[in-house]
């Protein structure tokens, strides 16, 4: 047993044994001869005599006087202080803990894989107009070589583009899906005016010049100025997919996919591994729709998975959420000047609830030099665009998008 200081007096870690007593009679302890014969507890302390009203002692105080009144015999807690010290030893715990978790995501960041998706982007580049929103161009695909050089950089396709606007509240995000067969202006060159180049499906932007070329072409397409690049490798959201447990997933209609095996997926609730899920987002050729269904599949994956990480326990049990954090960075390639901490800190508060998916206006799909393409519907596009980057896009949600209907929910 260490040695301690109590407010009882201090001892050396040994209590004396009973009749420990010196030549000249008197307790080593140093306590009246009453107390001589046992060892000294909180019970015996302060000696009789020196307690006010005690034997020998001074009258107590009046009831609800003074600092020492007794409750039975007993000094009073001082509960404020001990509230005080409760209060002080929770916030450098907190401290702590947010250092080590401020670490922890550094680490993270470290660990994600990145690229300059912004090389000599300048010319005609749009001016960020609100500093508190963010424009974030998610890219999603089957492959993880965006740095790819230019003559084999369509190895390297986007099966997937959304514009994620983030409002300067940080409360809620719009995706806006931009079919990868729109018919656009592709710039001639990452540095080229936006007026340059040729006409063709803006999923031909990477092959023209990678990620690079794709970032100028959506910034000319919707005047909007992307803060941070995102690209996803859905094949690497099998295992973000797995790490949750699985999804579910509301399957429209049965279908059978063209991919091995074969896996069918029939109408109704089904849930679905990593690799089913990723399966089943990739399938279009059997809907009426094509890839609008396919668009229309992947916004509901992904907040299928936003709503498992929020309702399974993933985000406040460090296990599960670390086995979720490096599945994302493992399937995530991003610019360098994204922050992983930074994007964590701001947007900590996001829900699938407060995320709206929108498809970018369009006039369906129409042949054009022999060719499959997706038509922009531009006035309508240019209003929505418009609203991303002055962050208005509550006004246009308000005066485009449907109402919730009466029986919602019911």
């Amino acid at each position: 047993m260490s040695a301690t200081t109590s407010p009882y007096g201090s001892s050396s870690g040994r209590a004396s044994a009973p009749g420990s007593e010196s030549r000249s009679g008197a307790n080593r302890s140093g306590l009246p001869g009453g107390y001589r014969d046992r060892p000294a507890s909180r019970e015996d302390w302060p000696p009789r005599g020196a307690v006010p009203g005690g034997p020998g002692g001074p009258p107590p105080p009046g009831p609800g006087r003074g600092p020492n009144r007794t409750y039975r015999g007993k000094r009073k807690p001082r509960w404020g202080r001990i509230a005080l010290l409760a209060g002080v030893a929770v916030i450098i715990i907190g401290v702590v803990a947010a250092i080590s978790l401020y670490g922890y995501a550094n680490g993270l960041d470290k660990d994600i894989k990145r690229t300059d998706a912004f090389s000599e982007i300048t010319n005609g580049r749009p001016a960020k107009t609100v500093d508190g929103a963010l424009n974030i161009l998610i890219v999603g695909s089957d492959s993880r070589d965006p740095d790819a050089a230019e003559d084999k950089s369509n190895a390297w396709r986007a099966d997937t583009l959304m514009l994620m606007h983030i409002p300067e509240d940080h409360k809620t995000a719009q995706l806006v899906s931009i079919p990868r067969d729109l018919y656009v202006t592709i710039p001639s060159a990452n540095d080229a005016a936006c007026s340059s180049g040729s006409r063709n499906k803006i999923n031909a932007s990477f092959a023209f010049g990678g990620l690079p070329r794709a970032v100028h072409t959506v910034e000319c397409l919707t005047d909007v100025h992307i803060d941070n690049v995102a690209a996803i490798d859905f094949g690497g959201f099998k295992e973000v997919t797995d790490a949750l447990g699985g999804v579910d997933l509301q399957i429209d209609q049965q279908i059978t996919s063209i991919h091995k095996p074969y896996r069918v997926f029939k109408k109704g609730l089904m849930h679905l591994t990593g690799a089913q899920a990723l399966d089943y987002v990739r399938q279009r050729k059997q809907f009426a729709q094509g890839d609008f269904t396919r668009i229309r599949h992947q916004q509901e994956f992904l907040k299928a998975l936003l709503d498992k990480a929020a309702s399974t326990g993933t985000l406040t049990n460090p296990s599960k959420l670390n086995s979720f954090l490096k599945a994302v960075t493992a399937a995530v390639t991003v610019d360098n000047n994204f922050s992983l901490t930074d994007m964590a800190l701001q947007f900590r508060n996001l829900r699938s609830d407060n995320l709206t998916f929108i498809t970018s206006p369009n006039l369906g799909g129409q042949t054009i030099g022999g060719q499959s393409v997706v038509v922009s519907d531009k006035p309508k596009a240019l209003a929505l665009y418009k609203a991303v980057a002055a962050d208005k896009m509550d006004e246009w949600m308000t005066a485009n998008l449907p109402k919730p209907s009466a029986s919602a929910g019911k």
